[in-house]
């Protein structure tokens, strides 16, 4: 088959790149299907998803369908005759879409499976300290996060890398991947290999799969009576959104950039010290963390010394 038919399912910008990358290799994409337009913002204005504005600007048919068993957005997928389906960023598939395809749906996942199933592998694998992380695209089946294997690649996480920045290498990374991935399947030269095969094996020692579950207010919630690694790798996981937080006169404080200061505490975990100028840390079990980069509820994104600059303490911290 040399040129499918192909069905796109996106919403976010990390989407877009991959989608993109297919349009620019020259596959036929006969449809694209995202989220439906939501209000945002304080004046609650509809806005579009990032893959609809490509969409659109591409001039490629868009579905957005509100729920993906309707008849009405069913019948449709069926008249478009697809012959692959690819979801990058996407909701979890019924069986009757995912299904619909004579060579099925394929999806590109942020993380090196079996390891990291979920909604959040970026997330997980760099508050779980992760050195190493990467892409993979598989063929979807019912349990999710399951399917068979097609390609992946794997990259470094830099040891203060920020789920941001992560997300923004990743994205390109698994755009070109997606692309190998559709031409290999085309071309017969890839052979999908069950994630079962994997645990356990050298790529996967200690058969323990660690998942990636939605980020919860309470994963988001400093505690520091941890490590100074395990703050600092919490932070950068969780930036720039949602943000990890802490609270200072009892008002949330968001961490966006933190680092370590290894030295036995002279404080008790959780106390703040600071200079009033230059630095502001809190006591952990093994050392400190200074925070680099904050935002006060009700109040801008900020590094350290700005802060410092305008803020008065209830309570003088020590110094």
């Amino acid at each position: 088959m040399n040129s499918p038919r192909i069905i796109f399912m996106g919403t976010p910008e990390f989407a877009v790149a991959s989608l993109e990358a297919l349009v620019d290799a020259g596959y036929d994409i006969v449809a694209v299907v995202t989220a439906p337009d939501k209000p945002a913002g304080r004046g609650m204005k509809l806005t579009e998803s990032a893959v609809k504005k490509y969409a659109v600007g591409k001039g490629l048919k868009l579905l957005q369908p509100v729920k993906l068993k309707d008849l009405g957005f069913l019948d449709e997928l069926r008249e478009l005759k697809a012959d692959l389906q690819i979801v990058v960023a996407f909701r979890m598939l019924p069986e009757m879409v995912w299904n619909m395809p004579a060579l099925g749906t394929i999806n590109l996942h942020g993380s090196l499976l079996p390891q990291y199933r979920g909604a959040a592998p970026i997330n997980w694998a760099i508050i779980n300290g992760e050195k190493v992380t990467g892409v993979t695209t598989f063929r979807l089946k019912q349990e999710i996060d399951t399917g068979d294997i097609l390609m992946q690649e794997s990259f470094a996480i830099g040891e203060n890398e920020t789920a941001g920045e992560v997300h923004d290498r990743m994205m390109k990374i698994g755009a070109r991947l997606l692309v190998a991935s559709v031409k290999g399947m085309l071309d017969g030269s890839l052979i999908p290999l069950p994630q079962e095969k994997l645990v356990g094996s050298q790529h996967h020692p200690g058969t323990i799969i660690r998942h990636a579950p939605k980020i919860t207010t309470e994963t988001c919630r400093i505690n520091w009576s941890q490590t100074i690694e395990q703050v600092h790798d919490l932070v950068r996981g969780l930036s720039p959104f949602p943000g990890a937080f802490t609270t200072l006169n009892e008002k949330m404080l968001k961490v966006y950039r933190t680092k370590k200061e290894s030295i036995f505490p002279s404080h008790t975990e959780g106390d703040l010290t600071t200079d009033g100028k230059t630095f502001l840390k809190y006591a952990c079990n093994n050392g400190y963390i200074h925070l680099l980069e904050i935002q006060m509820e009700g109040k801008k994104k900020m590094e350290i010394t700005e802060f410092l600059r305008g803020y008065r303490f209830n309570n003088e911290p020590s110094e």
